[in-house]
């Protein structure tokens, strides 16, 4: 068990997690620009762009970079300023830390050593396209960035096809019509919002079907990242239990009845597992024991 009073006089290295913002330098909260000025040390994603942050509210203070390609080496020394009593900010580049960056990782060492970690919270894109999108906001799911690989990005899509939360999804200007035509072809034809250059002068808003957006896209040029708010789903409900087509079967049944469907017998294993909602293991030791019995 940890417990953080995170305002405890008697702490001295410290880890700050200081929100920046998305696009408009004026959404900077008072006490995010207060604690970068009273820090010894700003870890960032990219220093040469929190440096124009630092810059434009004229606070000087030193960076160190600390992102995807070097956050093991950087990250020990950052725990070892903070064991040494330094008070250290984490940013990203735009919004929250920790969220789809590096930063996690950094936060889960520093809590892990027992040093404090205080957020000092501000913008973040994904809630803020989602409040503007339209869709329910009552429950929602935050996805990051889908996989890049076909393969992962199909399984990811197919995981997450029945959830009825409004899905939150954050994507590259190159790979956003990709990423549409593959939710439209796993999930149908559902409501969905753009969202792109939040906050700047040119964000824009586009709401529709995942259809009108893909042909939005067509007729123009991808320009800027991109939140995708997509509706969660809404068909009906899963078949009960006894109703599965599998629910007769035996282990070794499941699997060899995907063999026959052209599946490798490693993949009929973790669709079965899939299936039946049991670690891949335990079906693969469960389907070898029966075959070398038989």
């Amino acid at each position: 068990m940890n417990i953080q009073r995170s305002f405890s006089s008697e702490q001295t290295g410290v880890l700050y997690l200081v929100a920046t913002p998305i696009g408009n330098l004026d959404d900077i909260t008072v006490r995010c620009l207060e604690t970068l000025r009273s820090v010894d040390v700003i870890a960032c994603e990219d220093t040469r762009q929190t440096r124009k942050l630092l810059n434009h509210f004229h606070i000087d203070k030193r960076t160190v970079s600390y992102h995807e390609h070097n956050k093991e080496a950087s990250g020990n020394g950052l725990l070892q300023w903070l064991a040494e009593g330094k008070q250290i900010a984490l940013v990203s580049d735009a919004g929250l830390p920790a969220i789809s960056d590096p930063g996690a990782d950094l936060v889960r060492d520093a809590t892990a050593a027992g040093y404090p970690v205080i957020p000092v919270p501000g913008a973040n894109a994904g809630l803020t396209a989602l409040i503007a999108s339209g869709l329910p906001t009552d429950r929602f799911v935050f996805c990051g960035f889908m996989g890049r690989e076909n393969k992962e990005r199909r399984e990811e899509l197919e995981r997450l096809k029945k959830y009825p939360e409004t899905l939150i999804f954050y994507e590259a200007p190159h790979r956003i019509d990709k990423t549409l035509v593959a939710i439209r072809d796993a999930w149908g034809n559902r409501r969905a919002v753009l969202a792109r250059e939040l906050t700047k002068r040119y964000e824009e808003f586009v709401r529709g079907t995942l259809d009108e957006l893909i042909e939005w896209l067509r007729e123009g040029e991808a320009r800027g990242e991109f939140c995708l708010i997509v509706e969660g789903y809404t068909g009906p409900l899963e078949e009960e239990e006894e109703d599965v087509w599998w629910q007769a079967l035996s282990v070794i049944q499941h699997v060899d009845q995907y063999c026959e469907q052209g599946l490798s017998t490693k993949d009929a294993i973790k669709q079965a597992a899939d299936d039946r909602g049991v670690p891949k293991r335990d079906v693969y030791n469960e389907y070898h024991r029966e075959q070398d019995e038989d």
